[in-house]
């Protein structure tokens, strides 16, 4: 079983994206069980997320969501725009959210929030 866990951060994007996109919270739902889980538990390959260069190490890896399905941008499918950014911890089994945006608002991930949990977990004892 996969546990989740959202830094506040990503709690406070969250809130600003569902006012804009009223189906945010189902279709972030629909993204973990047919598209984390199905990776990480039944093994089966993707292409809906990618790993983040230079943010990854033999206890954890960092993953942007890039094909992510929003109802509310009808016609636009998994090419929607919205971007979740999170780091699988595969010894514990978490994953942790630590970033959502839209495309549109802006055109990369927060490197310096990603850097600043990955140090923290790196200075965890495993």
């Amino acid at each position: 079983m996969i546990n989740y866990t959202k830094l506040p951060e990503f709690n406070k994007d969250f809130k600003l994206l569902l006012k804009r996109f009223k189906s945010l919270e189902t279709d972030f739902e629909y993204m973990k069980k047919y598209t984390i889980e199905t990776f990480y538990e039944k093994g089966e390959p993707t292409t809906a997320f990618v790993l983040i260069e230079g943010f990854c190490d033999e206890n954890y890896t960092s993953n942007k969501v890039r094909k992510f399905s929003c109802r509310t941008l009808k016609g636009r499918g998994a090419k929607s725009g919205i971007r979740v950014v999170f780091v699988w911890e595969e010894e514990k089994r978490l994953i942790t959210f630590v970033e959502i945006y839209f495309k549109g608002d802006k055109a990369n991930e927060d490197r310096e929030r990603l850097q600043d949990f990955v140090s923290k977990i790196n200075n965890e004892p495993y």
